[in-house]
């Protein structure tokens, strides 16, 4: 099954890429490497939900806030690569949680994007991960997703 018919199967559409906020590109290629650059939950141009986890945003709504932004993070993959259908394997997710000080956890927030490319790539989504509390993100976002993938030739 191509990656496309397994996002129709989970009822899912990859985005546009979302607009860099800054100066940088939203993926690099470099051998057969696919670099993102953070990827925040951007939905049609504008951030749904706004705030620190555990404290104006809850980790549940921060988790699909994840799986949002890992769902961006594809459609740059898709922007450089062509076709989802390249990617070999997901190698790393590295999501960043704005974080409460009290608030510790940042793995169960990180899980919304890692259940997505998953479900999306199976046994080719398996990845290494590190999900970090951090103080502030851009537009006082309550998540960024960066993803690494493999390509195949």
């Amino acid at each position: 099954m191509s990656v496309a018919e397994r996002l129709i199967e989970l009822g899912l559409t990859v985005p546009a890429v979302a607009a860099p906020v800054a100066a940088y590109v939203p993926a690099v290629v470099t051998g057969r490497y696919v670099y993102t650059s953070g990827q925040l939950p951007f939905v049609e141009g504008s951030l749904p939900v706004t705030g620190k986890v555990g404290g104006a945003v809850d980790a549940e709504t921060a988790a699909e806030q994840a799986r949002v932004a890992a769902l961006n993070a594809l459609a740059a993959v898709q922007s450089v690569a062509g076709s989802l259908d390249r990617v070999a394997r997901v190698v790393k997710l590295t999501v960043f949680v704005a974080s409460d000080p009290s608030f510790t956890g940042q793995p169960g927030v990180a899980n919304g994007a890692s259940m997505l490319v998953g479900d999306v790539f199976g046994d080719a989504g398996v990845h290494a991960r590190s999900a970090v509390g951090v103080a502030v993100l851009p537009l006082d976002s309550p998540v960024e997703v960066e993803l690494v993938v493999e390509l195949t030739d």
